[in-house]
């Protein structure tokens, strides 16, 4: 999960989800099935589907630079 800027609340909640090869998940599923599990202001707005997330050297994820792929589409 990752923070973008949001016109309405400030910064909207994005998530962005390794998949397999063949996955059947899909955007609207994800939110749905984490609406009945989570509180409302912590469901994603959007749903992001990569076949990796950027790591630095340590093995930590490298959370600006999903903000800067991802941050014009949210």
């Amino acid at each position: 999960m990752i923070g973008l800027p949001d016109a309405d609340f400030g910064e909207a909640v994005v998530a962005v989800i390794v998949t397999k090869p063949g996955h059947a998940l899909t955007e609207g599923g994800v939110v749905a099935a984490l609406k009945g599990e989570i509180a409302n202001f912590k469901v994603p707005k959007r749903v992001h589907f990569v076949p990796d997330l950027p790591r630095n050297a340590m093995g930590k994820v490298q959370k600006n630079l999903l903000r800067d792929r991802f941050g014009a589409s949210a």
